[in-house]
């Protein structure tokens, strides 16, 4: 039972990222940039105080560090940046979407040989995307938001391949946090002493307490849990209960931003996830 409630506190973290990251962005007037930088710093700083306070110490050497660090830099900021048009729930299902059908081309690129039951799925899932932003219709998304989500979902399937296997993820993932907190620090600096810079962006206290709460908490925690949790998982079951991430993100966007939920969101949720779950569930 215990194991059940710290998985489901797990996704419902998962998925309060998407609503924090729009509620920030919209309610709390700040700009995506912003909050992307103060998002990783936050993280940063809880999950070093949780490894520091776990070990003593926090490593920074690896022969993938940087790629892990690239990725999560690209997925923070695209992730981000598609929050300024697309709705929660829509956001989470292409970013679900693309996480694995990104795992999956790695495995390819890996060596492994899928089962049919895996390539049918991950076909599926892709389709499934591919209808739900296709333009011409009423409820398409913006183009470009979608595919900065497409791209984030990417990078965090390629953060995800990177430290596949590792045997300290939650240092590896402080570790990570901590390079990209501190280059985005440069950079912001940097920016603001260039000669004809516009300043300080114009936030909000109430868009910077929801950024620090989705990295400190939904991020820096979510994720501290999530590797708790994980050992106890089989990996089947770990990859089936992040299904629900879209669809907690999809229920929360409803009722506390009163975003529509269509029909046509609503099939193109089941046709993705039933083809990720055939993925997932794939016995080779």
């Amino acid at each position: 039972m215990r194991l059940v409630l710290l998985a489901s506190l797990t996704m419902i973290a998962f998925a309060s990222n998407s609503i924090l990251n729009r509620v920030g962005i919209t309610s709390g007037e700040m700009d995506a940039v912003s909050f992307g930088i103060l998002r990783l710093i936050s993280g940063a700083v809880m999950l070093a105080a949780l490894v520091m306070l776990r070990s003593g110490r926090l490593s920074f050497g690896g022969d993938r560090r940087w790629a892990g660090v690239s990725s999560l830099l690209a997925y923070t900021f695209c992730f981000s940046l598609a929050y300024e048009s697309l709705d929660a729930g829509l956001g989470a299902l292409i970013l679900f979407g693309m996480v694995q059908i990104t795992m999956f081309g790695g495995a390819l690129v890996s060596g492994e040989r899928p089962a049919a039951q895996r390539w049918f799925g991950a076909t599926l899932a892709f389709a499934g995307l591919v209808w739900l932003l296709w333009p011409g219709h009423a409820a398409a998304p913006s183009l470009a938001h979608a595919l900065s989500m497409a791209v984030a979902g990417a990078a965090w399937g390629v953060y995800s391949l990177n430290g596949r296997g590792g045997r300290d993820p939650l240092g590896a993932t402080a570790a990570n946090f901590v390079i990209a907190a501190a280059i985005v620090s440069l950079f912001g600096l940097g920016q603001l002493a260039m000669p004809g810079s516009a300043g300080i962006p114009t936030v909000t206290g109430f868009g910077v307490a929801i950024a620090v709460l989705c990295g400190a908490v939904t991020s820096g925690l979510g994720y501290a849990l999530w590797y708790t949790v994980l050992p106890s998982l089989r990996s089947t079951t770990a990859a089936v209960a992040q299904l629900t991430v879209p669809v907690i993100a999809m229920a929360a966007g409803a009722v506390f931003l009163s975003e529509a939920v269509g029909f046509r969101l609503i099939i193109a949720a089941c046709i993705v996830l039933g083809g990720v779950l055939l993925a997932v569930t794939s016995r080779r």
